[in-house]
């Protein structure tokens, strides 16, 4: 399996994360939301690694690694609050496709600090998935 076959999956479960999150945020506080389903994932997480990967590989895990793994997760933990928060003051069906022009950013920040070169072909896939977020959130 290849990795369009993950990023299809990858696509589809988060489809369905922004459904069962809109209907878990209701009625409570959404940073106590996030932190709730972030304990699931942690769990969930752990669970698989510690049966795919001996726990003495944490151990060659260098500085860097540790790092940027590190920041990653800060950045992900920002994003679910906000995420959730979205959610709870907007509509699923308009929050998600806003939240994917994720996308956009990560091409430009691929090219800026990765050094990847870009193609038109992401160029105007990101201007598309600009334009279908704006006619969305509008809708």
């Amino acid at each position: 399996m290849n990795w369009i076959f993950w990023a299809l999956l990858s696509a589809f479960f988060a489809g369905i994360t922004a459904i069962l999150a809109k209907i878990g945020v209701s009625g409570i506080d959404s940073n106590l939301a996030t932190a709730v389903r972030t304990t699931v994932v942690l769990i969930f997480t752990w669970g698989i690694a510690l049966s795919t990967s001996p726990i003495a590989s944490l151990g060659g895990l260098s500085r860097r690694t540790w790092l940027f793994l590190g920041l990653s997760g800060l950045a992900t933990g920002l994003s679910w609050l906000c995420y959730f928060r979205a959610l709870q003051l907007g509509q699923a069906s308009r929050v998600a496709p806003v939240d994917k022009l994720s996308v956009v950013f990560a091409i430009i920040l691929a090219v800026l600090i990765l050094h990847e070169r870009l193609t038109w072909h992401q160029c105007v896939g990101g201007v598309f998935i600009v334009i279908g977020a704006v006619i969305v959130a509008m809708g």
